[in-house]
């Protein structure tokens, strides 16, 4: 009985740390005046909270969609198995 419980605190305690995916809304607004005509992504990823790999920075994101103006920039985290594997995407908005 008392390794059923055990089982099932840890059960519990994992289920919340299994799978996490925010996306927020970044408060750093850049250029008010510019239009949100565009979008650009950006990526990375962290394996075991040791190897990074990937350029998730604003600069890369504005550059592949062509964006000369940002508006405002987002962005969004993945984990799995509490770090395992962690995905990063900034997403840049602009003209």
């Amino acid at each position: 009985m008392k390794k059923l419980f055990i089982f099932l605190a840890i059960a519990v305690f994992m289920s919340s740390c299994i799978f996490t995916k925010v996306k927020a809304p970044n408060p750093f607004f850049v250029n008010n005046e510019a239009k949100t005509l565009k979008v650009g992504t950006s990526n990375a990823a962290a394996y075991v909270g040791i190897v990074a790999l990937g350029d998730a920075s604003i600069e890369k994101a504005a550059k592949e969609a062509g964006i000369t103006k940002i508006h405002h920039v987002d962005y969004q985290v993945m984990a799995v198995l509490m770090g395992i594997y962690a995905k990063y995407t900034v997403y840049v908005y602009g003209e």
